[in-house]
């Protein structure tokens, strides 16, 4: 292929073999490669897959078969096409279908996932590069994430925007997901550092964070949580206490750790996805920063950028490298 045309393949989970592909063409040139970089979202029996050019098609998960295809940039514009493309994975919440096209009468749109009718549509700016969240708070349910240059919250069912927060130092390129912590919310980014920010009843946020961390600043990786614990990569691994004001209560190195890394915990050991597809297994209870084992999964670790988040079913890990789809049984 001659990178002007988007592949998706479904694949079988327990032996590799091609059940269906999708492919389309997809003309463009952006940074890192034209490929997409929203995660698909399977829903019942229907699967959405967004390319990094506005390209959102539904399928049926069996068949691969196209239920309805539309480009969302054709459709609602666009402020401006973004540097990577759309990279936020679409959410579903009370049958509706979210994405964020960034247009400016169409910042978010929701879709009749069945049909792929316009729902609703919300006035705004520019879509960021992380995904959207959904959760309760301040007692109302409501989608919560990142446009190009602020922090906000909509309603589910109209799509209006409820609250909005500028961080005090601009050029953001807002890549982390937030993270909803019993009814408070932790954002995370480059040069804002990592706030924790709380609600009004009446689910308004308090443009105030509650803390602020300022020594964890990721470009691109989500944090998680463990108890009162808040774990991140950047550079370091950076792990944070709650229950302190968000301080940092250790840092620490290894040579799989870089600008990215995609975290996965079952509550009590953090499973870190490095450098080369190099996974590092982190003990999440001890007080300091300890490695339980580590394990390359490409034959040169290092030279392969791994940017997509893998996917764990049962005790199998998948992973996707610069050209090959990996499994991994965690049991043995």
């Amino acid at each position: 292929m001659d990178n002007q045309t988007d592949l998706f393949r479904c694949l079988s989970a327990r032996e590799g073999k091609v059940l269906w592909e999708l492919e389309y063409l997809a003309p463009g040139e952006l940074d890192y490669g034209n490929s997409p970089r929203a995660t698909p979202l399977i829903y019942g029996k229907l699967v959405f897959l967004f390319g990094a050019f506005g390209d959102l098609h539904c399928v049926e998960l069996a068949t691969g078969k196209v239920v309805w295809k539309k480009n969302l940039y054709r459709e609602y514009g666009q402020f401006e096409k973004p540097t990577w493309g759309s990279c936020s994975s679409p959410l579903i919440i009370e049958n509706r279908l979210i994405v964020n096209p960034g247009a400016k009468e169409a910042s978010l749109v929701a879709l009749d996932p069945q049909t792929g009718k316009t729902l609703w549509q919300t006035p705004g700016n520019a879509a960021a590069y992380g995904s959207l969240i959904v959760g309760k708070f301040g007692g109302r349910l409501q989608i919560v994430g990142h446009d190009a240059v602020s922090l906000g919250g909509w309603d589910v069912k109209t799509g209006a925007r409820l609250w909005t927060v500028v961080p005090e130092f601009t050029g953001d390129f807002n890549v982390p997901t937030p993270l909803a912590l019993n009814g408070k919310l932790l954002v995370t980014t480059e040069n804002n550092g990592t706030r924790l920010y709380d609600f009004e009843q009446n689910g308004i946020i308090k443009p105030k964070p509650i803390t602020v961390n300022e020594d964890l600043n990721p470009d691109m990786s989500t944090p998680i949580r463990i108890g009162d614990q808040i774990y991140c990569v950047w550079n370091e691994m950076y792990c944070l206490n709650l229950k302190n004001g968000l301080k940092t209560a250790w840092y620490g190195d290894d040579q799989a750790f870089g600008d990215y890394a995609a975290l996965i915990t079952d509550s009590k050991r953090i499973l870190v996805i490095g450098k080369g597809g190099t996974l590092v297994l982190v003990d999440g209870k001890a007080k300091q920063f300890k490695v339980i084992s580590r394990l390359a999964l490409f034959p040169n670790p290092g030279t392969e950028n791994i940017f997509s988040h893998c996917a764990l079913v049962g005790s199998r890990l998948y992973l996707r490298g610069e050209s090959e789809l990996i499994c991994v049984d965690l049991a043995k």
